[in-house]
């Protein structure tokens, strides 16, 4: 079973930094993306920021580019935000997310973490 655990929630102030941490586990997949998404009060669920195991590639939404980073461990089983420069309109529930692909690159399976608080004041 696939199990994704967050951390690294908190309160910051505006201008400052959080590193959300994802330890995944029961996790034996080879081709797969994973990375973050997040929900604002009153908002849809957006994504943040994934990487792709294979060849390593990110993406970032608009909003984050430059303030955010994405990466893995050696091991590639904990994903990591590191988010700088934090705005109120981060503020949000984090979701650790994992998507599975195929070998014929279709969607196998999509895996969720609880979720983490991260709340920015100005």
């Amino acid at each position: 079973e696939v199990q994704l655990v967050e951390s690294g929630g908190g309160l910051a102030q505006a201008g400052g930094s959080l590193r959300l941490s994802c330890a995944a586990s029961g996790f034996s997949f080879d081709d797969y993306a994973i990375g973050w998404f997040r929900q604002a009060p009153g908002k849809e669920r957006e994504g943040v920021s994934c990487i792709s195991s294979k060849e390593g590639h990110t993406f970032y939404e608009d909003s984050v580019k430059g303030r955010f980073t994405i990466s893995t461990d050696d091991a590639k089983n904990t994903v990591f935000l590191q988010m700088s420069s934090l705005k109120p309109e981060d503020t949000a529930v984090y979701y650790c997310n994992v998507v599975v692909y195929s070998p014929a690159g279709t969607r196998r399976g999509d895996y969720w973490g609880q979720g983490t608080q991260v709340t920015v004041s100005s």
